[in-house]
């Protein structure tokens, strides 16, 4: 198991500078050769690890840690940066969900988790819930920094979008704008919302179990290491990523003024 740097900042002073000049490269897969019934790549290797199972219902195991086991081991996650705008038209909202995926092409269907009731609901639930209508943007590099800070915690009415600094661009459909540092952003509509119970509802217990490898979790059970996970993800075409570069923006958690 490995453990979690305790100096957060004393590590990323440590650190290299961002490459900005990095490119998209490509290699051969792990295995060029592989052929229909030769398995894993890795010789037999990931068969000598154990694993641990992990129960998410478990006596004493706080909901944090299923959040931080989930974020950590399911990567890496599209982040959609969703713009809407407020029923009456006066506000806008701009924030990041990593909750989201497209899930169809055909007509185009996409699915963004919330966290919260719609009961309580926060600024971007409420409005694309009242309004049924928001722009999805993808996040690049030239911007990571500004979507990071619409993550902050600001009150209904106040919008991310001067906070930012990012800029309002022209819409068709929808009347949220879409941010025009985007690469690529989509004028959606609201198909539907479905609310689940959390599991801290009386009678309401996951039936589901975790199995994480022993070598690849933390004492605590509730983080992945990103090293030894080594995650692939699908890009267009036939082609497949590599995780093999990182970086941590902490959070904004509060509006300043």
């Amino acid at each position: 198991m490995f453990k979690v740097h305790p100096d957060f900042d004393q590590l990323q002073a440590s650190r290299p500078d961002f490459n900005q000049d990095a490119q998209v490269t490509f290699s051969k897969p792990p295995n060029p050769t592989w052929k229909n019934g030769d398995g894993a790549n890795d010789g037999g290797e990931s068969l000598k690890k154990d694993h641990v199972e992990i129960d998410p219902n478990e006596e004493g195991r706080p909901v944090a840690s299923n959040y931080k086991l989930l974020i950590s081991g399911m990567v890496p996650r599209p982040i959609a940066l969703i713009s809407t705008k407020s029923l009456d038209g006066k506000t806008t909202n701009l924030a990041p969900f990593s909750y989201s995926q497209v899930i169809n092409h055909d007509p185009p269907l996409f699915v963004v988790g919330f966290v919260g009731s719609l009961e309580k609901a926060k600024d971007t639930l409420k409005n694309l819930n009242e309004t049924g209508e928001c722009v999805i943007n993808i996040i690049s590099e030239h911007f990571v920094e500004a979507a990071n800070a619409t993550a902050i915690n600001a009150p209904y009415g106040v919008s991310e979008w001067e906070t930012s600094g990012l800029t309002q661009g022209q819409t068709s459909v929808v009347k949220p704008p879409r941010v025009k540092e985007s690469i690529l952003s989509v004028e959606a509509k609201l198909v539907e919302t479905k609310e689940f119970e959390s599991r801290s509802t009386p009678g309401k217990k996951s039936r589901v179990r975790f199995w994480a490898r022993e070598d690849a979790i933390d004492e605590d059970k509730s983080l992945i290491d990103l090293k030894v996970l080594k995650p692939i993800s699908r890009l267009g075409g036939i082609s497949y990523g590599r995780t093999t570069d990182a970086f941590e923006i902490p959070e904004t958690t509060v509006l300043e003024v």
